[in-house]
């Protein structure tokens, strides 16, 4: 991670869905890129806030109250303990910033396995 990361290469190197991948460390964060498709459950972090940043399709975070839609270029962070749902229309790729160690699921035991891109 001494280099330069081309986040587009970095995605083009996995298929699996609500996989994210760290592609570079920033004061102690995971910058991540995940690729998603359709509905993921939901959830919430007590401890943290929750960034998205849309790079390619449209994704939905669905808040108990309403829904944010994001397209292409847009971000929005869900604040710490707030439960929300992402929904992918299609496939979608976005970049993440989450504290090292943070569940993707909420739950540590349902979590993804952190993975070094």
């Amino acid at each position: 991670m001494n280099a330069p990361a081309n986040l587009a290469e970095k995605l083009a190197t996995f298929t699996e869905r609500f996989s994210p991948r760290t592609v570079a460390l920033y004061n102690d964060n995971d910058i991540m890129v995940a690729k998603l498709e359709g509905p993921y459950h939901w959830h919430k972090h007590d401890d943290t806030d929750d960034f998205f940043l849309v790079l390619r399709g449209t994704l939905d975070i669905e808040l108990r109250d309403r829904t944010v839609r994001l397209n292409p270029g847009e971000v929005f962070v869900v604040p710490r303990g707030v439960e929300h749902r992402p929904v992918a229309h299609g496939e979608v790729h976005i970049l993440l910033i989450e504290p090292t160690g943070t569940p993707n699921s909420g739950d540590k035991a349902t979590a993804a396995p952190r993975i070094l891109a």
